[in-house]
């Protein structure tokens, strides 16, 4: 199994067929389909169901294509290393929502300044979505809150942050004697700040009746102002917030009032972009 069969394959699924695939790889058809045929006969498995004209990928396709990613994305790393070590070309970088508006400008500015012939590329998604894109080769790094598995990643501590949580300005102090208020506003599931604040639910022996799932923190701090409920968020964005006056904050217990942000990359692939970075977050 050669690497050039691995691109063919990965460009017929990405492509979504033969006939693209051989028009992205400047290749005649004949070609592209032998060459999925000896890797089929070299694997002795069948990677793609024929329906007419269509291809689907079957389970052992499926499983193949993460390592083509993955072993792709290594050859794509190990080329560059070996031909440049400066930082220069594409950065694939991650990072969750309140980290990329309230935390990275400054050190992307400094990194922009230092390495101008890097094309910095950000995406932003809670930890869990980022995690699953580096394994699949879809981006270089990302800035995750804890917790993260140890196995797949290496990574560094780029910043702590004091969480809080905020009501509406008139509401009373959050405290053990007292219920906790009977709806939450938070992000989607994979957001590690809603896990915390459902774990201090938890450990009280209550559950929220309601939660109202928002994509902004603004939005959410929005909401909190008028009365719809609390959201457990960075202290670092509620002092980004303009109407930040008409909110209460209340400290979350021991063990759920601070968080890490890290710096997570697949283990083993350290690269001269990543290095920067890492030199610049420390």
């Amino acid at each position: 199994m050669e690497l050039s069969d691995l691109r063919i394959f990965r460009a017929v699924v990405d492509e979504g067929g033969i006939t693209r695939a051989a028009e992205k790889l400047l290749r005649v058809q004949s070609s592209v389909t032998t060459r999925i045929k000896q890797l089929e006969e070299d694997l002795d498995t069948q990677l793609f169901l024929r329906q007419g004209k269509k291809l689907h990928l079957t389970p052992a396709g499926h499983t193949l294509l993460d390592y083509a990613r993955r072993l792709q994305a290594l050859s794509d790393e190990a080329r560059n290393a070996v031909q440049d070590p400066r930082p220069r070309g594409v950065f694939r970088l991650g990072a969750m929502e309140s980290t990329a508006a309230v935390r990275l400008p400054r050190p992307l500015t400094e990194y922009y300044r230092r390495f101008p012939e890097v094309d910095l590329q950000l995406r932003t998604g809670n930890p869990t979505q980022l995690a699953t894109a580096i394994l699949a080769g879809e981006l270089d790094a990302a800035l995750v809150a804890e917790p993260i598995a140890d196995g797949p990643f290496d990574r560094i501590t780029a910043f702590e942050e004091d969480l809080v949580l905020v009501a509406k300005k008139d509401h009373p102090t959050v405290c053990d004697d007292q219920p906790l208020p009977p709806t939450i506003i938070a992000f989607e599931h994979g957001c590690p700040h809603r896990k915390r604040l459902e774990s201090w639910y938890e450990q009280r022996g209550d559950m929220p009746r309601h939660t109202v799932q928002l994509s902004s923190y603004h939005a959410m701090m929005g909401c909190v102002v008028v009365g719809m409920g609390v959201a457990l968020l960075p202290g670092s964005v509620l002092d980004t917030f303009p109407e930040n006056h008409l909110l209460s904050r209340h400290t979350p217990p021991p063990g759920l009032d601070k968080a890490e942000t890290l710096l997570i990359w697949r283990k083993g692939a350290m690269s001269p972009k990543i290095d920067a970075l890492v030199e610049i977050l420390n």
